[in-house]
């Protein structure tokens, strides 16, 4: 046996007796004790996750701060040496890694694989490059200085590491999602304290492990978790913390940025979503149908980018209407360790009363239920079977609020300009679409739309591409070359010409 795969077994022992807190470097037993970690798809209990204290969130945020120094100032080159053999850590175990994922999330068995532990590699190997952060400013004449003549002055401006940065992470993609976040604020010269969603927190334990086989110093990578909200408030409020990268709700994300605006904190916000997908009488309906059909399959529905509220223009709404409810009862619900399985459970038994409450809030306000609607007979698991409420209007909570499960939502609209301001009509802007044939109006559409991104035809990402949402679904942008400037503070530094 390899001293990673000892590792990677070690981590699966310690999850299943007693998952430690990782703090300054060590690997600490947590004040609160224990509790289970639940597999959404059998309701076994996968591990058991540390529940820590107030003080012992201020011990890693205090590690941090000391660590931020020394690792501010080691040459770049080297912090990406440690980011590349995090990246060839968590590849060499990604069956290990993909399976507790899976245990934790209810994730099927090619996502977990490769959307949540290959992307996460994925990510440590894109920023484990140096990239130039210092850029020249062209230099400028002064006619009157404040020494009162005439001078040229040059100038530079260069990225700087923010501090301490907390990372809370969101329980839809425990790899991918703290990887998007702790790959670039090290990469920068930041430290990380990473307090993931208490309901799969395992996962991100097994990602402190690779970055502390990769030869992350002490103290640079902490990791505490609990289901306390005081667990979350001591990662936001301390005085050591310079910086907050949050994904979740947009309702916690308003709590967090009031406790950083009291502290003048930088922050990150990635919140909700309620993508409207705009399929005009020209769209190809095939492409448009496998599009939205992914709010059924990936992740059970629960992704804020999911296009989750459909516009269709009266001309394909019916032909629309039928394909999806078509393509919705086609897709296999079950085990997710099963090859064939297309949608898994929902993350747990709380949530999944909360998606079957929206459906039959729906029903009550005037939906037309075309498919779904009543529980998979399934013996055990957080199931909810793929829905389809069609006459929908868009003011309907169903059409208004993220659900963030296997829900569609169907309007209708009649011309161009009544689609854009029915797709604008929403408390969110994080990820729009437009199906259309005529490529000039799909882009024309997509540009006067107020959201982040916009798809056309298609719901793939490029992950080189500007990530964030306008109004309430968040602050701010990450992803590629812009998550280096997230996770940084711009300096200016002038001198006489």
């Amino acid at each position: 046996m390899s001293d990673g795969e000892r590792r990677a077994d070690d981590g699966e022992r310690r999850a299943s007796e007693g998952q430690r807190l990782f703090v300054g470097g060590e690997w600490v037993e947590p004040d609160g004790g224990h509790y289970a970690v639940v597999d959404p798809a059998t309701e076994e209990t996968v591990g058991w996750a540390p529940e820590a204290s107030r003080d012992q969130v201020r011990a890693a945020c205090a590690a941090a701060r000391e660590a931020f120094g020394p690792w501010s100032r080691t040459p770049p080159g080297e912090r990406a040496a440690v980011l590349a053999r995090a990246a060839d850590a968590i590849r060499a175990h990604r069956e290990p890694y993909a399976r507790l994922a899976q245990a934790e999330t209810g994730a099927t068995t090619a996502t977990a694989r490769a959307m949540q532990v290959g992307v996460a590699a994925a990510r440590f190997r894109r920023y484990a490059r140096v990239e130039p952060h210092e850029w020249a400013i062209p230099p400028q004449i002064d006619e009157a200085g404040p020494l009162g003549r005439a001078g040229v002055t040059g100038a530079l401006a260069a990225r700087r590491p923010v501090g301490v940065v907390t990372c809370i992470t969101s329980y839809n993609n425990p790899w991918a999602n703290p990887a998007g976040k702790v790959a670039p604020a090290l990469a920068m010269g930041n430290t990380v304290v990473v307090k993931p969603a208490p309901q799969d927190p395992l996962s991100v334990f097994r990602m402190a492990e690779a970055l502390q086989a990769a030869g992350v110093p002490r103290g640079v990578v902490n990791v505490v978790s609990g289901r306390s909200v005081s667990v979350g408030e001591a990662a936001v409020d301390s005085a050591d913390v310079d910086m907050v990268s949050f994904t979740g709700s947009t309702a916690v994300g308003r709590r967090i940025a009031e406790v950083c605006g009291r502290g003048m904190k930088r922050q990150l916000m990635e919140l909700g979503g309620k993508g409207a997908a705009l399929v005009f009488d020209d769209a190809d309906l095939r492409s448009a149908v496998a599009g939205i059909g992914t709010t059924f399959s990936f992740y059970a529905g629960q992704i804020c980018t999911a296009p989750t509220r459909v516009l269709a223009q009266r001309g394909i709404h019916d032909r629309l209407v039928e394909q999806l409810a078509a393509y919705a009862g086609r897709l296999k619900v079950g085990d997710p360790r099963q090859p064939d399985t297309v949608v898994g459970p929902v993350i747990s038994a709380a949530h999944r009363d909360r998606v079957e409450s929206y459906v039959e809030l729906g029903r009550r306000e005037g939906a037309a239920l075309l498919t779904g609607g009543r529980r998979p007979p399934l013996d055990r698991g957080f199931y909810v079977a793929p829905t389809l409420l069609a006459d929908c209007t868009n003011d309907m909570r169903v059409a208004r609020e993220e659900i963030f499960g296997p829900v569609v939502v169907v309007v209708p609209f009649d011309d161009e300009e009544e689609g854009i301001a029915l797709a604008d009509d929403s408390d969110y802007g994080l990820i729009d679409y437009v199906w259309s044939g005529d490529v000039a109006r799909a882009f024309r559409v997509a540009a006067r739309l107020r959201a982040g991104g916009v798809g056309v035809n298609t719901v793939a990402r490029n992950m080189e591409a500007p990530f964030g949402g306008f109004k309430q679904s968040g602050v701010g942008r990450d992803v590629g070359r812009y998550a280096l400037h997230a996770y940084g503070e711009v300096q200016t530094i002038v001198w006489p010409g």
